[in-house]
């Protein structure tokens, strides 16, 4: 299936809310399985196919109602993939395994359900800025409309069945995806790691595993789901937003108001260095443009439009640039692909 008219649609997660200016988005995941059924971990090729079709005819009538669309991720390229996951539907796990799987996703991506990721079914839910209480809503309702179809495994004991032991509970992962740019340059990110510490939470960098601190993105999430309520989960993570939003809000002022004339320049440059740049790599970018949003964010810069930042945030990630052309690019005519697409999208004429 041709996925390239995915390519230059904005995401809600990226078109701002409350807070916008240091959180990015708000992130629910429900991990359900069916019960009667081995976990991913042990269940047969037969057994992940069955249980793909279950959750597909059981989603049938939701994806109706809710205005969803599935895809068979095992029928995708490579490409279609990685597309998927730069834009938050699906998971690593999920592009990257050999079983059959889908996953079903709103036209705003607000809402997807993997099936057959690491559980049977994980349903996520994204809005943009902090607004956890709102994505939590929509997941749940639409965990009340799957369990209508399909019986979850529950214990009165231990509460929902997960293939991992950190999910066994309300299997519940409340996550906030913050921009830290100024206590990364600060190198005061220690702070950051204290305070997920005291607070029993997970920090990792916002595009997932093996992205710490690209364009100074950073996800923080609760670790804890078996013994605490869905309401304490949701409140610590809440909470931990609150504090992270002041750290960098006064970081910010301070940098500003210490060397306004190196902080302004810092910014400046790399304005420049994306408008001027012949070749730039996928994690330069997104450092460049990460000290764009924060002058935007400082009034510094007047131009271009935080909207146009956002896009490119997306849009200048590998998969999204490979849908511009119709051919195969390596590494290198990638980077040059990209220099071009930042350059003509931040020019004003």
């Amino acid at each position: 299936m041709n996925l390239t008219h995915l390519r230059d649609k904005p995401v809600e997660w990226l078109k701002g809310g409350p807070e916008e200016d240091v959180v990015v988005s708000s992130r629910i995941r429900l991990a359900r399985n069916v019960d009667g059924y081995p976990f991913m971990t042990t269940a047969s090729a037969r057994q992940k196919a069955e249980l793909e079709r279950l959750l597909r005819n059981a989603l049938t009538p939701a994806c109706a109602g809710a205005g969803l669309t599935y895809l068979e991720v095992h029928e995708l390229d490579t490409l279609g993939r990685n597309l998927l996951l730069e834009r938050r539907l699906i998971s690593r796990q999920h592009a990257e395994a050999d079983w059959v799987r889908g996953v079903a996703f709103d036209a705003g991506e607000r809402l997807s359900i993997l099936v057959n990721e690491e559980d049977h079914v994980r349903i996520q839910s994204v809005r943009g800025g902090l607004r956890l209480q709102e994505a939590f809503e929509r997941a749940d309702h639409f965990d009340d409309i799957m369990s209508r179809h399909v019986p979850f495994a529950f214990s009165d004991q231990y509460g929902y069945l997960t293939a991992c032991p950190t999910n066994v509970g309300t299997g519940l992962r409340a996550s906030v995806m913050v921009h830290l740019p100024a206590l990364s340059m600060a190198q005061e990110m220690n702070q950051v790691l204290q305070l997920a510490q005291r607070q029993n939470l997970t920090l990792r960098g916002g595009y997932g595993e093996g992205t710490y601190g690209a364009g100074d993105f950073y996800q923080v999430s609760n670790k804890v789901t078996l013994g605490i309520s869905e309401t304490e989960i949701l409140e610590t993570a809440h909470s931990a937003a609150r504090q992270l939003i002041l750290m960098e809000r006064k970081t910010r002022e301070r940098l500003h108001n210490d060397d306004p004339q190196r902080f302004e320049d810092h910014i400046w440059r790399a304005y420049q260095l994306l408008c001027s740049a012949a070749t730039i790599s996928s994690q330069e970018a997104l450092n460049l443009l990460s000290q764009v949003r924060m002058g935007l964010q400082m009034q510094v810069l007047t131009w271009p439009p935080k909207e146009t930042v956002n896009d490119l945030f997306l849009l200048t990630l590998p998969a999204h640039l490979q849908t511009m052309e119709e051919e195969p690019l390596d590494g290198a005519q990638r980077d040059q692909l990209r220099a071009d697409f930042v350059s003509q999208r931040l020019s004003k004429t």
